[in-house]
């Protein structure tokens, strides 16, 4: 019988991480919370920094990925607002 996965808010999350960012170790956290370890792993994963730039501006891994899902939406909007409608005055243009 497959166990009910359950949710965590961000809140939840990110003070978990910052529990770990303050010393605390995987285990204890894990027994602690009743959280498995990969699932604070995948938490401190997406929390993790990274550089963007050579400037020192930093963003999370989880940042990063919206932002390319963002990107991938806004391309694609993009490119539905090229095509001419039909029976509109900027179609005419490209008969």
């Amino acid at each position: 019988m497959p166990r009910e996965q359950r949710k965590y808010n961000d809140e939840f999350k990110n003070t978990i991480v910052e529990l770990y960012n303050h010393g605390k170790s995987l285990a204890v956290l894990s027994s602690e919370y009743g959280i498995s370890k990969s699932t604070i792993s995948g938490w401190l994963k997406k929390a993790k920094p990274i550089n963007i730039d050579n400037k020192g501006t930093t963003i999370t891994v989880a940042e990063y990925q919206a932002m390319l899902k963002k990107m991938a939406r806004l391309e694609e909007e993009n490119e539905i607002l090229k095509k001419p409608w039909p029976y509109s005055q900027r179609s005419k243009l490209y008969i």
